[in-house]
């Protein structure tokens, strides 16, 4: 039952149209806990977890298989090693949970807990936020406004507060006195009530900025879905190159403010290669128009060559381009962590990258307007985004290249975590992925417009960009809630355990 109720519980997560059953769902994990002991809940959250997980991060025997050039059977090791690993945040919550049940207001420390065991999985050996709860609610702007206070966490503490009245109310076995009922549904009811009344008010507040007169910037977004498998291959250079210059072109009548394109567009060293360089800055120079555009590149060092997954913006007058060198690279895809003790993975997966981390996060600067860049994985990193509109970007641009993925579930879950760095730091956020899904954000976390997967497209809208503005709660302090939550849980933990032992 419960690797069945893990699965189930997958089923609310993007591309799934059930995202409503997240709060719902986990009320089943919470009835078979009934009468279980702490090691005895730890094993059966362990399998949830697993099961659970398997079926959100499955595309990484796809990433890894088909473009690892590894084995179907070798490549299902990494992924079920992920999702073992992963499953020990809900048996730990699991087995917290046997102990917090009989506490006053359990209804508050059990979703505490929660996001207590999602902010460590986001921060614990490199972090991996994938698929936190909240996001399950991403297609809702409504519901998602209150991101811009408590970050991703917000939510999901609501959806397990849910789930948990659900399962005190209609599931247990021990409903409790009257008043406990009583006070249960109330804190319920004004949980939900305060996040659609929060959404309500942001939601007219966005759209008050978007009349106010504020700069408003046209951007065209440059989806040249080109094939992994001959990306890197020197053969096909020149055919990118002309994709690309043909689909740059198009968008000329436009005359767009920006041009973007995805991570890694150009299969070359834009800092070497001057004769394909060159092309990038004549189409700059011809529309009149910056480009934005991924590019490897690398530096000469006295121990040796380094490498930086690299966004450049490249202005038609010409000059120095800026840049700005990815900082969150992926562990066992960009680097290999602990690479002394895990030499041998390198040779086993002929795929993974040997890059260095960016020095610093910083915006870029396009005549006057500072926007952030976010390359691939580093979307889901709230604090990397946070720290971007803190320094003056006015919006953010999420270069990515999620054809590694396949036709799974991963685009799609990409795109969610996306949107809310738009809600949390309340400005526009505009994607460019090689192939899919390209989109156009507003403030609101509402997608304006999004591209096909798999498919060549040009992506042309606005984006309004206010002159200045004060920053989120979220965005001032970061993730104090999680931290907070963090704390009462594990000090109520405490607590209950010391009462256990009496």
């Amino acid at each position: 039952m419960a690797l069945l109720f893990g699965i189930g519980f997958a089923a609310s997560f993007p591309p799934s149209p059930l995202d409503w059953l997240a709060w719902f769902t986990l009320a089943p994990l919470f009835k078979l806990l009934e009468a279980k002991s702490p090691s005895r809940a730890f094993g059966l959250g362990w399998v949830w977890g697993t099961a659970h997980f398997v079926a959100i991060v499955y595309w990484i025997v796809v990433a890894v298989g088909h473009y690892g050039k590894l084995s179907i059977l070798t490549s299902i090791v990494p992924m079920l090693l992920l999702a073992f690993y992963l499953g020990l945040y809900p048996a730990v919550f699991c087995s917290a949970l046997v102990l917090l049940k009989r506490t006053q207001l359990s209804i508050i420390w059990i979703p505490f807990a929660w996001v207590a065991l999602e902010y460590a999985r986001a921060n614990l050996f490199t972090g991996f936020p994938w698929c936190l709860v909240g996001y399950t609610q991403y297609n809702h702007p409504l519901f998602i406004q209150v991101a811009s206070l408590f970050g991703v966490y917000g939510l999901s503490f609501a959806v397990v507060l849910i789930n948990w009245f659900c399962y005190q109310i209609f599931l247990s076995e021990d409903r409790g006195s009257p008043g406990r009922l009583v006070t249960r549904t109330l804190i319920a009811f004004f949980c939900v009530l305060g996040i659609l009344w929060y959404g309500y008010y942001q939601l007219g507040s966005c759209t008050h900025v978007s009349n106010k007169g504020n700069k408003r910037l046209r951007i065209a977004i440059i989806q040249p879905s080109i094939d992994q498998s001959v990306k890197w291959d020197p053969r096909f250079q020149t055919k990118t190159m002309e994709l690309y210059e043909n689909l740059t072109r198009s968008v000329g009548p436009f005359k767009p403010d920006l041009i973007i394109w995805p991570e890694t567009a150009t299969p070359f060293f834009f800092q070497s290669n001057k004769n394909l360089s060159r092309r990038i800055l004549g189409l700059a120079r011809e529309l009149g128009c910056p480009i934005l555009f991924g590019s490897p590149a690398y530096q000469e060092t006295p121990s040796g060559t380094k490498y930086f997954n690299r966004a450049y913006l490249l202005k038609p007058e010409g000059g120095a381009p800026q840049y700005y060198d990815k900082v969150h690279l992926v562990p066992f895809g960009e680097y290999i962590p602990a690479k002394k003790l895990l030499s041998f993975i390198g040779k086993l997966v002929p795929g993974a990258g040997d890059f260095m981390a960016g020095s610093s996060i910083a915006p870029l600067n396009l005549d006057g307007i500072d926007l952030g860049v976010l390359i691939c994985f580093e979307a889901i990193f709230p604090e990397i985004s946070i720290s971007e509109a803190r320094q003056g970007a006015k919006f953010l641009v999420n270069l990515t290249n999620d054809a590694w993925f396949g036709k799974t579930s991963a685009p799609y879950q990409h795109l969610a975590m996306s949107v809310f760095r738009a809600v949390e730091n309340r400005i526009p956020l505009v994607r460019a992925a090689n192939t899919g899904f390209s989109a156009i954000v507003d403030c609101s976390g509402k997608i304006q417009k999004k591209s096909r997967l798999f498919a060549q497209e040009v992506i042309v809208g606005t984006i309004t960009v206010m002159r200045s503005s004060r920053p989120t709660f979220y965005a001032r302090y970061g993730d104090i809630f999680a931290q907070c939550a963090t704390f009462l849980s594990v000090l109520a933990f405490i607590v209950a355990l010391t009462r256990r032992r009496k």
